[in-house]
């Protein structure tokens, strides 16, 4: 059972829930004159008169009682089927069906503050009270943060399984002692042609003979999956099992780094969904391929490509999360004009002026994201961040430029070459608490680190 918060209403993310068996706290607000209603508003805040209804749909929730239900002096506690309406004649926005009391609440804890300020985190099972901030012990503060939330890796490679004949490490426990739920965990599509040079980047070093990153990549997959089974890692699919996560425990979506495996085949898309469970596709990594070019090597093709419009649409299509890492700004400009769907960028930084082959973004490409209501994750790199307290301020820096509901947590685990600042999911508390320092409410770190890309995966996958 989910407790819904008004201010996920606001934002949005109360359409993860559609479907679902939820329970909400409001007051009663009756649309007629009657002792007892089996339809009526139920309301952030108790209204003063029939004629003083909110018109705002995010304030208030249309509801069809399973037996009449009496206004009450106090807010009401209800349980039903949470429904998303799409273009209703009313302007509803949500309604819970067959609703049933199961009790009134003290009208203290529900004030107009608390209402507002509890966030998202609430609305994905969270044990928080609404008057937590980060004036209450950061330490603790943190770790209560993290108990039962729907947290989010948007990008990592845990568990050393990117090549073959390598020993799986434990990926399952740390996620469970850091209060991670979901990792995206990626394999690596184009690995076979790249490798570290003397300057300290990867650079493609071959082009892939015909049919060996198609090969490449179902031996990953396969690997992936082992993990996953060794290590009881429930694999995610749809946005019901994605906000199950918190308490089916530690799960991961199957991600692919490069879709390099593709080859200039668009069924392949399909194939990999179906066969392997692809739920998260990044168009490009260390090569430029069929789908465009890449941040970290000279352009060649304009940005995306035609083949790689129609991957972004075949994604949409298939309730694929379409990620444009390590793309091109001009690679994004086009994905962006051309996605029905939020994107993903999952792993980068902000500054104000990228050098030639830089992998962060400028605001401008932050921009870009965001504006397709999608998520840019914020990524660990020593020689960016040196401490958890520098990663906190690149949060701070993103939000600015784009907002906090376009902020996301990539941390690229076991995928850095360099020193990672967040080398354990055990230390997310530690982030967590850094980022209560620097002064972001909890709601927003909520949305940060999961939130937000749940409300990107609801929209993609379904």
């Amino acid at each position: 059972m989910v407790q819904i918060d008004w201010s996920d209403l606001r934002t949005g993310l109360a359409d993860l829930w559609d479907g679902a068996e939820i329970e909400i706290i409001g007051w009663v607000a009756p649309i007629d004159v009657a002792e007892h209603h089996d339809y009526f508003l139920l309301v952030v805040e108790p209204t003063c008169c029939i004629g003083c209804l909110p018109s705002n749909p995010t304030a208030c929730v249309e509801v069809f009682a399973t037996e009449p239900i009496a206004p009450a002096a106090r807010p009401v506690r209800l349980i039903g089927r949470w429904h998303r309406l799409v273009d209703d004649p009313a302007g509803w926005r949500y309604q819970l069906r067959h609703a049933r009391l199961v009790g009134t609440k003290d009208p203290a804890p529900l004030s107009r503050r608390a209402l507002l300020s509890a966030g998202s985190l609430a609305a994905m099972a969270i044990s928080l009270r609404p008057a937590e901030s980060a004036s209450d012990n950061d330490g603790a503060a943190a770790a209560r943060l993290l108990s039962g939330a729907l947290t989010i890796d948007i990008h990592s490679h845990a568990g050393h399984f990117i090549r073959e004949n390598t020993a799986l490490e434990p990926v399952a426990e740390p996620m469970r002692a850091g209060g991670l739920a979901v990792a995206c965990l990626a394999i690596v599509a184009d690995a076979p042609t790249h490798r570290v040079f003397p300057d300290g980047r990867i650079h493609p070093t071959r082009a892939p003979e015909p049919g060996e990153l198609y090969a490449w990549s179902k031996a990953a997959f396969v690997r992936l999956l082992r993990l996953a089974q060794e290590q009881q890692l429930q694999v995610v699919g749809t946005a019901a099992q994605l906000r199950a996560a918190p308490t089916a425990g530690p799960s991961i979506i199957v991600t692919a780094e490069g879709a390099d495996f593709l080859e200039g085949r668009i069924e392949r898309v399909d194939e990999a969904r179906i066969q392997y469970g692809l739920r998260h596709l990044q168009l490009t990594h260390y090569r430029p391929n069929e789908l465009g070019d890449i941040q970290t090597e000279d352009p060649v093709q304009g940005g995306l490509t035609d083949f790689g419009a129609a991957v972004v649409r075949a994604c949409n299509r298939l309730g694929i999360v379409v990620d444009v890492a390590h793309g091109t700004y001009d690679l994004v400009k086009r994905a962006a004009a051309v996605t029905t769907r939020p994107l993903i960028l999952s792993h980068t930084s902000l500054t104000q002026a990228p050098g030639r082959y830089s992998r962060q973004i400028s605001p401008d490409h932050a921009r870009l994201v965001a504006q397709t209501g999608g998520v840019i994750g914020i990524w660990p790199p020593a020689s960016i961040f040196p401490t958890l307290d520098d990663m906190a301020v690149g949060f701070a820096r993103m939000a600015e430029i784009v907002g906090v509901d376009h902020v996301g947590l990539g941390s690229d685990m076991r995928g850095l070459t360099s020193r990672s600042v967040l080398d354990s999911y055990r230390d997310l508390p530690l982030l967590a608490e850094k980022l209560l320092a620097r002064g972001f409410a909890v709601a927003d770190i909520g949305k940060m680190l999961g939130g937000n890309y749940a409300r990107v995966f609801a929209a993609s996958v379904g």
